[in-house]
C-alpha cells in the first residue's frame, strides 16, 4: 500500500506501516513517519493500537489527517525504535 501524506508546519510526511510484525499481531503496530520535503529526509516510529479495522491498510485509512500529526507528535526516532534496527 503507498504512504499517505500528510503535511504540517509546511513539512510533508509520508506515512506507513513499517512491515515489522510483533506478537501482539493485529492488536497493535507501528507506523513510519519520513520526512519528504523539506531535505533532510528523516524518519520517525510510532506504535499504533487500532480502534476499529485491525487490518493495517484499513486502520491507517480510517486515520484523519489530524490523527496522523498527533501520532507524529508522539514518534520517536528511528535509532531508538526495533522496528528499523536501531540504525539512525
Amino acid at each position: 500500500m503507498p504512504g499517505r501524506i500528510v503535511e504540517f508546519n509546511g513539512e510533508r510526511w509520508e506515512v506507513g506501516p513499517t512491515g515489522r510484525v510483533t506478537q501482539y499481531g493485529k492488536d497493535e503496530f507501528a507506523l513510519r513517519f519520513v520526512r519528504l520535503a523539506p531535505p533532510p529526509r528523516e524518519e520517525r516510529i510510532v506504535r499504533y493500537s487500532p480502534q476499529l479495522s485491525k487490518g493495517r491498510e484499513a486502520a491507517l485509512a480510517q486515520l484523519t489527517d489530524r490523527e496522523l500529526i498527533a501520532l507524529l507528535h508522539v514518534s520517536q526516532p528511528t535509532w531508538t525504535t526495533a522496528e528499523t534496527g536501531y540504525r539512525r
